[in-house]
Protein backbone atom coordinates (compact mmCIF):
# COMPACT_ATOMS: atom_id res chain seq x y z
CA UNK A 1 0.00 0.00 0.00
CA UNK A 2 1.54 3.08 -1.00
CA UNK A 3 1.26 6.55 1.02
CA UNK A 4 1.84 10.20 0.67
CA UNK A 5 4.86 12.29 2.39
CA UNK A 6 3.56 11.79 5.98
CA UNK A 7 5.03 14.47 8.44
CA UNK A 8 6.46 12.92 12.19
CA UNK A 9 7.71 9.80 10.86
CA UNK A 10 11.09 8.84 12.21
CA UNK A 11 12.89 7.03 9.49
CA UNK A 12 16.11 4.59 9.92
CA UNK A 13 18.14 3.49 7.92
CA UNK A 14 20.97 0.79 7.69
CA UNK A 15 24.34 2.07 9.37
CA UNK A 16 25.46 0.14 6.07
CA UNK A 17 24.04 2.48 3.83
CA UNK A 18 25.64 4.37 0.80
CA UNK A 19 25.45 8.04 1.20
CA UNK A 20 22.72 9.81 1.65
CA UNK A 21 20.63 9.10 -1.28
CA UNK A 22 21.24 5.28 -1.84
CA UNK A 23 19.29 3.50 1.03
CA UNK A 24 15.89 2.34 1.93
CA UNK A 25 14.65 3.63 5.31
CA UNK A 26 11.78 2.56 7.56
CA UNK A 27 9.50 3.96 10.24
CA UNK A 28 7.09 2.68 12.33
CA UNK A 29 3.06 4.57 11.16
CA UNK A 30 0.85 3.21 14.37
CA UNK A 31 0.33 -0.73 13.63
CA UNK A 32 2.38 -0.59 10.46
CA UNK A 33 6.28 -0.17 9.36
CA UNK A 34 6.44 2.83 6.36
CA UNK A 35 9.34 2.09 3.94
CA UNK A 36 10.97 4.17 1.57
CA UNK A 37 13.42 4.88 -0.73
CA UNK A 38 15.63 8.01 -0.04
CA UNK A 39 16.08 8.81 -3.78
CA UNK A 40 12.03 9.31 -3.73
CA UNK A 41 11.29 10.14 -0.08
CA UNK A 42 7.83 11.43 -0.88
CA UNK A 43 6.46 7.58 -1.94
CA UNK A 44 6.27 5.23 1.07
CA UNK A 45 5.17 1.55 1.46
CA UNK A 46 3.09 0.46 4.67
CA UNK A 47 3.67 -3.13 5.54
CA UNK A 48 2.35 -4.79 8.82
CA UNK A 49 4.53 -6.73 11.37
CA UNK A 50 4.14 -10.21 10.52
CA UNK A 51 5.09 -9.13 6.06
CA UNK A 52 7.65 -7.42 7.65
CA UNK A 53 9.14 -10.54 9.98
CA UNK A 54 8.24 -12.74 7.09
CA UNK A 55 10.62 -10.54 4.69
CA UNK A 56 13.22 -10.08 7.41
CA UNK A 57 13.55 -14.08 8.12
CA UNK A 58 13.81 -14.49 4.16
CA UNK A 59 16.70 -12.14 4.02
CA UNK A 60 18.32 -13.03 7.00
CA UNK A 61 18.15 -17.06 5.94
CA UNK A 62 19.70 -15.68 2.62
CA UNK A 63 16.45 -16.44 0.43
CA UNK A 64 17.40 -13.19 -1.54
CA UNK A 65 20.82 -12.95 -1.82
CA UNK A 66 20.55 -14.24 -5.83
CA UNK A 67 19.37 -10.93 -6.29
CA UNK A 68 22.36 -8.64 -5.52
CA UNK A 69 25.21 -9.13 -8.06
CA UNK A 70 28.19 -11.55 -7.15
CA UNK A 71 31.50 -9.82 -6.90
Amino acid sequence: MAMPEQSGLRWIKSSRSIGANACVELAPHGDLIALRDSKNPDVHLLYTHAEMDAFLYGAKRGEFDHLLPTD
